[in-house]
């Protein structure tokens, strides 16, 4: 249940297309109950965590690829030189990433967008990737407390700094 909970948050991300059935009403938010929200919070912190190990990983072999079209002698040569080698070394945890990854979520599309879009996002962000809101009406039918589980970042407000009350000067009038 967790595993497609946390699947599910993540699939909000995705593009749609118009003859898309199942659009979700807001991106990067799921409406559940607070004791599942709580549970799930942990499995895609440390899924975010891992992909953006994955993705640093990712950078690091970026320099030792080839731009060569799979199949074409430039790629062969690339591919039996010591680049490839490199390039093979540097990738390794980024693909151990995406397998641990999709061992929690158990959905290729969605560590497909945890690597795309997700990831990326929080690249800067030590932690705290999620949030956890309480919705003041509880569920219908079995009265159960809800709460918003959400990405952070994409709907928060601006701090602004206090301003001084500006008064007119009572000499000029």
């Amino acid at each position: 249940m967790l595993r497609n909970l946390a699947s599910a948050l993540f699939l909000t991300e995705r593009e749609t297309d118009q003859f898309d059935e199942n659009v979700p009403k807001v991106r990067g938010r799921i409406v559940t109950t607070v004791t599942k929200a709580k549970e799930v919070r942990p499995l895609v912190e440390r899924c975010i965590t891992i992909a953006i190990k994955g993705l640093a990983a990712e950078d690091a072999a970026r320099p030792h690829a080839t731009a060569a079209e799979r199949g074409t002698n430039a790629w062969k040569q690339w591919r039996e030189g010591e680049q490839w080698q490199a390039w093979n070394a540097a990738m390794a945890p980024a693909v151990a990433a995406r397998r641990q990854t999709l061992r929690m979520l158990g959905d290729k599309q969605a560590v497909r967008i945890l690597f795309g879009t997700v990831a990326p996002r929080f690249v800067d962000r030590p932690g705290g990737f999620t949030r956890i809101l309480k919705l003041a009406a509880p569920r219908l039918g079995d009265n159960g407390a809800q709460a918003v589980l959400e990405f952070v970042g994409v709907r928060d407000r601006k701090a602004q700094a206090p301003q001084a009350p500006k008064f007119e000067d009572s000499a000029a009038s």
